[in-house]
C-alpha cells in the first residue's frame, strides 16, 4: 500500500505518510527501509519527500469507466457496511486502483456514484462493526461461538452455533449458522446480537454442515 501511495502522490513526505496511514514517522522510516530491501526502487530528497524512480511502473488497469464505477461502488460498501480490518484492506484496494489506472482514465474519470454509511447512532455503529469483525473472523478460522440473541419478539436467547458465512440484505446482516439448541441452520441478524464470545472449540464443515447446505435449506425455507 505504502509504495502506491507514493507513486500516486509523489513527492510525499514521511510526515505526509504518517498521516495517511495513521501510524507513525518512525514506522514509515522502517517501511521504506523494507520496501528497499525487497527491490522497490524509493529514494528520498531532503526538503523534498519520497519518490520512485522514473523507470519504475506499475502495470496499468485497463477498465472502462463503468468497471471503475463498479470497483469504487464496491469499495465504498465495504468500507461503510464491513468491520475495520476489512475497511482498512478497502481503503487500501481504492489507493491501489487509483495508482495504476492509466493517466488518461485517472484525469477524465469522474466518480458520481457513492455508498454512505447512514447508520444514525455511533454507538450501534461501533457495535455492529465490532460484532462484524467478530463473526468475520470466527467464520474463517471455524470457531464455534455462544451468542446473546434477542429476537425479533424480544425473547432473549444464548445459543452456541457453528459460524457459517455473513449476508448483507441491503439494510441488515444477517449470520449464517448451525444452531447446537436447535440442531439446525439458522439466521441471526447481526444487530440483535448482543455478545459474541469465543469459546474456544472448533468445528470441521461437513457435507451436513457447510455454506451451501446452508444455502439450500434457506431456499426450501423461503
Amino acid at each position: 500500500m505504502l509504495n502506491n501511495i507514493i507513486r500516486n502522490k509523489q513527492p510525499i513526505t514521511a510526515k505526509r505518510l504518517a498521516h495517511e496511514l495513521q501510524v507513525s514517522v518512525r514506522n514509515i522510516y522502517r517501511y521504506i527501509d523494507d520496501l528497499s530491501v525487497s527491490g522497490i526502487p524509493i529514494y528520498g530528497t531532503p526538503g523534498i519527500g519520497y519518490q520512485l524512480s522514473d523507470n519504475f511502473e506499475l502495470p496499468p488497469l485497463n477498465l472502462t469507466e463503468k468497471e471503475l464505477d463498479a470497483l469504487m461502488l464496491g469499495v465504498g460498501m465495504v468500507t461503510s457496511w464491513t468491520g475495520d480490518e476489512l475497511s482498512i484492506a478497502a481503503k487500501s484496494l481504492a489507493v491501489k486502483i487509483e495508482s495504476t489506472l492509466p493517466s488518461k482514465l485517472k484525469n477524465s474519470y469522474s466518480r458520481v456514484i457513492f455508498a454512505p454509511d447512514i447508520k444514525p447512532n455511533p454507538i450501534d455503529k461501533v457495535q455492529s462493526r465490532r460484532h462484524w469483525e467478530s463473526l468475520h473472523s470466527s467464520i474463517k478460522s471455524q470457531a464455534v461461538i455462544q451468542i446473546d440473541y434477542q429476537s425479533l419478539s424480544e425473547i432473549k436467547t444464548k445459543r452456541c452455533v457453528k459460524p457459517l458465512g455473513l449476508f448483507y440484505w441491503g439494510a441488515k446482516w444477517t449470520l449464517a449458522a448451525w444452531c447446537k439448541k436447535r440442531d439446525d441452520y439458522r439466521s441471526f441478524r447481526v444487530d440483535r446480537i448482543s455478545c459474541i464470545e469465543v469459546t474456544g472449540g472448533s468445528f470441521e464443515l461437513t457435507e451436513k454442515i457447510n455454506l451451501n447446505a446452508y444455502v439450500s435449506f434457506a431456499k426450501r425455507s423461503s
